[in-house]
């Protein structure tokens, strides 16, 4: 008898893996109709090239030999649509081509497939895009910008100062908090609404998909710490901007709450959120580019089953049969 051991977590249940990736794409829909109504035809198209291209490596794994195909539970396509969110809608084609390749085959096909890839496929294509393309990944178009959906090499951009570029001199932003909460402003195509982004984090707390541990720690340390050590002149508002800019909302919902890269224990997924906001304020206080949502994910990615195996919940019945 053969006996097939599925990655963790190991849960009984009547949801599958299409059912949560499906539910992923419904919350994933609001926040990409808002990138794609502030940034033109040119971000859904940066976005279907995403996403073909995660659908295409996903495919290309599954031709080789003794791999099963894992195309249509979903996963690549959420993939490709987190990877589109976090780059501007002015990169050059090739840009999320390149990166769609190297969530799947690279990041999560080495790893062994689903739920056993140790970071974040889209946050891990995402820092390799940054390191090999810095200036693309670092202009932003302004809001409502005209830019030509043909052409394979990049489009032509008036590039708008976001939010983060100010607070990095440090300065409080321009826009209005109102402006930052619905996200017209410059930024990459899924980050810039505060409020479509919560909206989709919602219907996920709603059906169960994700917990509220690892966004609401996330929130509350970067709240705080930004709080307690402001670069602006008010605290209250320099908080408000931080939580608001950059891409601190669309990392605490969709990309610090993966399964396979984040921790299961209650007490671990604290820790593990706060984590990820602390650094984050690190890294857009010291680094070298104004933002820093990628970097502290990731960092946390590694440490997740560290966090699980320091923090787990003591068995009932343990602590006394250790004493007889």
């Amino acid at each position: 008898m053969n006996l097939t051991v599925s990655p963790s977590p190991h849960i009984r249940g009547k949801d599958t893996v299409s059912r949560l990736m499906l539910d992923v794409v419904i919350a994933l829909l609001p926040a990409l109709a808002a990138g794609f109504l502030i940034h033109g035809l040119r971000a859904a198209a940066v976005t279907a090239v995403s996403v073909l291209s995660a659908l295409a490596g996903e495919w290309l794994l599954g031709l080789l030999p003794h791999r099963r195909v894992t195309l249509p539970d979903g996963s690549a396509l959420v993939t490709g649509l987190l990877l589109a969110m976090t780059l501007p809608a002015s990169v050059p084609y090739y840009i999320p081509i390149i990166g769609g390749l190297f969530a799947t085959v690279v990041v999560k096909g080495l790893c062994g497939g689903i739920g056993q890839n140790t970071f974040n496929p889209a946050l891990s294509a995402r820092a390799l895009l940054m390191l090999l393309f810095p200036v693309w990944l670092t202009r932003f178009p302004a809001p409502d910008a005209s830019l030509p959906l043909g052409g394979i090499r990049a489009a032509d951009v008036v590039a708008g100062a976001t939010p983060l570029h100010h607070m990095q001199m440090p300065a409080l932003p321009e826009l209005s908090l109102a402006d930052a909460f619905l996200g017209r402003m410059g930024g990459c195509i899924g980050e810039t609404s505060a409020l479509a982004l919560l909206v989709g984090g919602a219907y996920l707390v709603y059906r169960r998909v994700i917990s509220i541990r690892i966004p609401a720690a996330y929130l509350a340390s970067v709240a705080v710490l930004t709080l307690i050590f402001p670069k602006g002149d008010d605290p209250l508002l320099w908080m408000a901007y931080s939580l608001l800019s950059g891409g601190v909302v669309l990392g605490a919902v969709f990309m610090a709450t993966d399964y396979a890269t984040s921790p299961v224990g209650p007490a671990a997924r604290l820790a593990y959120g706060a984590g990820c906001g602390a650094l984050t304020v690190v890294f857009r206080y010291t680094g070298l580019f104004p933002e820093g949502v990628t970097y502290a994910i990731l960092i946390m990615n590694a440490g997740a089953w560290l966090l699980d195996r320091w923090l787990t919940p003591t068995v009932y019945g343990k602590a006394k049969e250790a004493a007889e």
